[in-house]
């Protein structure tokens, strides 16, 4: 039976197949390596995940404001970024298999798979190509972008004058990067499409060290607050050997996954290295008017960088309980923080027959106004129970016979299995009340 933080990856990807969290892409036509496709359940844990993060670092401030940039841009700004000329991996072969392998993720010159001999390194470009255009042999070679920081940075001056920010400021934002992974793998821990969130929080020269601190500090303690043990997450500082030239540290943000401490999140201290850098290609000036000192200067850049796809792989992770009932049969459960559950409240009739449907019917159109909610009447209630936090729903409601009469429904809460008898009439405040964490 698999202990909280020791289960393992068979297990994740089983149950993220079998309750519609996770498909893989193209199925029908034997897949397509490395991309997913998220299902019912998968698709609203992904939106919680970003809707909790927007509302930490925009909706709950004063300084952040929102950008959805293209994710297609002017092939010059990945020439300005160092992503054409040094955003790549060391590559080898193996003479054997033929399999390709990331060199600085072997351990020794065989090849993991076959244990064959492998070729001399070669640098390999991670970016991802397509064209613009009617003809491909005329059109415009352009970039699917692998991060979405330089539509922010190249957009800098655009959300200053709209915003009349002043520094510290940042700019957020979430969406959709590429990258042509040489060995992607564990599920949707390295894909090659995936989901960004990423802030640029500019700040002025000489405040960048403390800030940087208080981003290390709040990023570490927002997984923590959504359900993971503290204990599976830690702060890894970079050594001088990562470290890019311009950057003036960064921390990457580390979950215990099955596979070892990976990183979730970087927090980088980039200096002032990405607008420096688009001025001076451009032509155009990206700097800030301090008022104290009457001068332009051009701000240094705090950049916390998550990855959406490997968040809820790690909240998934976490969540997953496995233990022995009354009875002694297994029970496996998510115990998913509500807000991030993809089903807040599952709407459960102890029966199908009509006498008792049609109140378990207007109960469920009630509830799901005010949450994401699920109606379910197959089966017994005992296997109800079991589908539900296997899937990490926080409430089941039961609708029986007594409801008829007493109007009353009973609440059964996931983690606990407690239950509890509320009025219909005061269902959805006693609901949000408990999914706010007040106990059962």
């Amino acid at each position: 039976m698999a202990e909280p933080g020791k289960v393992d990856m068979d297990k994740i990807a089983s149950l993220v197949k079998r309750r519609g969290f996770l498909f893989q892409s193209s199925e029908i036509y034997g897949g397509l390596a490395s991309c997913w496709d998220y299902g019912p359940l998968g698709v609203e844990l992904k939106n919680n995940i970003k809707r909790e993060w927007w509302k930490t670092n925009v909706q709950q401030r004063d300084d952040i404001v929102g950008l959805d940039a293209s994710i297609l841009m002017h092939p010059d700004v990945w020439v300005a970024s160092g992503h054409v000329g040094g955003f790549v991996d060391p590559m080898v072969d193996c003479k054997d298999c033929r399999k390709r392998w990331r060199s600085d993720h072997l351990n020794g010159d065989k090849c993991p798979e076959c244990g064959g001999e492998v070729t001399e390194p070669r640098m390999f470009n991670l970016m991802l190509k397509t064209f613009l255009g009617p003809v491909e042999d005329s059109a415009h070679q352009v970039y699917m972008r692998p991060e979405t920081a330089q539509g922010i940075f190249v957009n800098f001056t655009n959300v200053l004058n709209v915003t009349r920010k002043k520094l510290p400021f940042g700019i957020a934002q979430i969406g959709k990067a590429f990258r042509n992974e040489i060995t992607p793998g564990n599920l949707t821990f390295r894909t090659r499409e995936f989901e960004m969130m990423e802030i640029e929080y500019f700040v002025k020269p000489g405040t960048d060290k403390e800030l940087h601190q208080k981003w290390l500090d709040a990023r570490l303690q927002w997984y923590v607050d959504l359900g993971i043990n503290r204990d599976h997450v830690q702060l890894r500082k970079h050594g001088d050997d990562e470290l890019a030239h311009y950057a003036q540290g960064c921390y990457d943000v580390e979950y215990l996954f099955p596979m070892g401490w990976m990183e979730l999140e970087g927090i980088a201290n980039r200096s002032d290295f990405d607008l420096s850098q688009h001025a001076s290609a451009s032509g155009k000036e990206l700097s800030y008017f301090d008022d104290e000192s009457g001068e332009h200067i051009t701000p240094y850049v705090i950049e916390p960088s998550a990855g959406v796809d490997r968040s809820a792989l790690a909240f998934l992770t976490d969540a997953y309980h496995e233990e022995l009932d009354d009875k002694g049969d297994l029970r496996v459960m998510l115990k998913l923080h509500p807000k991030l559950a993809p089903i807040k409240v599952a709407i459960l009739p102890l029966s199908k027959k009509e006498t008792l449907s049609p109140l378990a019917r207007e109960i469920y159109a009630t509830v799901r106004d005010e949450f994401m909610t699920q109606y379910d009447d197959t089966q017994s209630i005992g296997k109800r129970y079991r589908r539900q936090d296997e899937i990490g729903t926080p409430i089941c409601v039961t609708v029986d016979f007594n409801s008829l009469e007493d109007k009353q429904v009973t609440l059964r809460d996931r983690d606990s299995m407690k239950q509890i008898r509320v009025p219909i009439a005061e269902l959805v405040a006693v609901l949000t009340a408990k999914l706010n964490s007040e106990p059962f």
